[in-house]
């Protein structure tokens, strides 16, 4: 929690929602780099992922009360939850409670997609529509599928060679986190958007089916690497029997059904547009992650 006392005229003070994520870590070392304060609000006392001297408020995403108190002399606020069935609860906590509070912007991490009842696109359409209801500043950043699933989705099984899923020959335009980071970091701070009511969608630089990775992933590796072709139902199977749990199946299984009819496929040029530079490419992801994906 911020010092009130010790604010520095000029220097905003920006909340980061989700500041041991992905997007908010690397957003985080962003933004200590410049003239701002920054809170970052944890269930964590001792986060290992955050910077050191990092202003803490330690809340309970399911108790208002202690969300308003790391709220407090917050102005700007970044809210990217990890993705859960309690999401929907927790962010719609941390809106309501911003808004209280008096924070001005608030930059939300969304999903870029069609109306759905697949999570968790359904989840965040009903984040976005109670953000929505209010009279205040947003940037709504409704990214493409991030590059990251790779490390989660394909790294073990590209190692031992049983990777595969449903997602057939569709395409899908992955983006890396550290480029949506990016765009949050210039929404936080051009003077432009405050106050705005935005919504962008983000992509990487071109659309790739599975075999495309897969195809990349054998330049690099120097050994064939195969994107093995299943059904649905045969995915499932391997899910389970892997233990993966049910909920968290349903999840990969519906991202298969999305890549497979390539609805994410198109491309945007809103990250150069706010940025200043292209989006990284998956090649170049995959270039500096390759260690997760030898044997």
């Amino acid at each position: 929690m911020i010092d009130v006392a010790l604010k520095k005229p000029g220097r905003p003070v920006i909340g980061v929602a989700g500041a041991t994520g992905r997007t908010g870590s690397y957003l985080t070392s962003r933004l200590l780099n410049h003239s701002v304060h920054v809170v970052a609000l944890t269930r964590d006392p001792n986060p290992q992922r955050l910077p050191e001297g990092i202003n803490r408020a330690v809340v309970d995403f399911d108790d208002p009360n202690t969300i308003s108190k790391g709220l407090v002399g917050v102005d700007r606020l970044f809210l990217a939850q990890g993705t859960s069935p309690d999401q929907v609860r927790n962010e719609i906590a941390v809106i309501d409670a911003a808004v209280s509070a008096g924070v001005s912007h608030v930059v939300k991490v969304s999903a870029m997609g069609p109306p759905t009842r697949l999570h968790p696109f359904d989840w965040h359409m009903e984040i976005e529509a109670h953000l929505a209801k209010y009279d205040i500043g947003y940037t709504v950043l409704r990214a493409s599928t991030f590059v990251d699933i790779l490390i989660n989705r394909a790294a073990k099984a590209v190692v031992v060679g049983t990777w595969g899923g449903a997602a057939g020959d569709g395409r899908v335009n992955l983006i890396d986190t550290r480029d949506v980071a990016d765009v949050a970091f210039s929404a936080l701070l051009d003077e432009r958007h405050l106050g705005t009511q935005r919504a962008y969608h983000l992509t990487g630089p071109r659309a790739v089916t599975m075999q495309d990775v897969a195809d990349e992933l054998t330049h690099l590796l120097g050994r064939e690497v195969l994107y093995r072709q299943r059904t649905p139902s045969e995915q499932r199977q391997i899910l389970i029997a892997s233990g993966t749990s049910e909920m968290v199946a349903d999840i990969m299984l519906g991202l298969d059904r999305i890549f497979h009819d390539s609805v994410l496929s198109e491309t945007t040029d809103t990250v150069l547009q706010l940025t200043g530079r292209p989006p990284r490419s998956v090649e170049s992801w995959l270039t500096e992650n390759l260690s997760a994906f030898r044997s």
